[in-house]
């Protein structure tokens, strides 16, 4: 069996600002990328009283990203979402070499 990284914050903190959270509960916004490990798949969360369910975790480098992967975001492309991060993150600069966490989830189907 495949080990998971070590978590290095709560995956009720993946999600946090509020256009995001309505993003994703309209099934616009599938994945969130962190610095850091939030949640491993299979793990649930809840946003604004509705389900989530982790379904990947993988590596991937800034520079790699797409249009696609910042549509996944819940953003309308790239250079859009880049602009909105730097200014959400002070100081912070796009290093396209730098690791991200890419956490994939899905409204949770009932049971």
């Amino acid at each position: 069996m495949e080990s998971l990284p070590e978590k290095t914050c709560s995956i009720e903190r993946l999600v946090t600002q509020p256009k995001l959270i309505a993003a994703a509960k309209a099934g616009v916004k599938t994945q969130q990328r962190r610095d850091g490990v939030y949640g491993w798949p299979g793990e649930s969360f809840q946003l604004e009283g509705m389900d989530f369910i982790v379904t990947d975790l993988s590596r991937q480098r800034l520079g790699d990203m797409t249009d696609d992967d910042a549509k996944a975001e819940g953003f309308p492309g790239l250079e859009i979402y880049k602009d909105i991060i730097l200014k959400m993150h002070t100081g912070m600069t796009w290093n396209a070499d730098s690791l991200v966490w890419v956490h994939s989830f899905s409204a949770k189907a009932d049971a």
